[in-house]
């Protein structure tokens, strides 16, 4: 009984400080955008609505973008993949190490990708892992999001 309230208050401690964390990351990438390549003008106003929820809305960096020793994120490999900064409150042999690069080409299928953040399930057809956020995006939004993960060069893209 008592491992079952440790636990427990763990997973609540861990929550608070990710929730109060995450939002301090947030404003750090807000402040610090990384310049894009924008491949296809046409979109221009589709990456724009995509680089806002990138950055301002799903935090997509503080997992997907390698962090210097200081723990700050490295802005020059924006996006480009990561360790996953948060472990799980408790054991849990299916949370991931590595968060995947998701700037220029994302690791599956546009289509894939569009499931992905509409749905919540993988490529795998399976429920995403925790601490990937299980999205349930509108189809504008995950398009939007695509089109400025795609408009970026991968460990070119680096802040100005």
């Amino acid at each position: 009984m008592a491992l079952r309230c440790l636990s427990a208050a763990l997973s609540i401690a861990a929550f608070l400080l990710f929730i109060a964390g995450g939002s301090n990351l947030t404003i750090a990438q807000d402040t610090k955008p990384a310049k894009e390549t924008v491949k296809d003008s046409g979109n221009a106003s589709l990456i724009d609505r995509g680089k806002y929820l990138v950055v301002g809305v799903a935090g997509c960096g503080n997992c997907h973008t390698p962090r210097k020793d200081n723990g700050e994120l490295d802005y020059r490999q924006w996006l480009a993949g990561a360790p996953v900064p948060y472990l799980s409150a408790r054991p849990d042999a299916d949370w991931p190490i590595m968060a995947p690069r998701i700037a220029g080409l994302p690791p599956m299928t546009d289509a894939q990708m569009i499931t992905l953040l509409t749905t919540g399930i993988a490529n795998t057809g399976k429920p995403l892992r925790a601490p990937m956020p299980s999205f349930h995006m509108t189809r504008a939004d995950a398009e939007a999001v695509l089109a400025y993960l795609k408009s970026l060069t991968p460990g070119r893209d680096a802040p100005e």
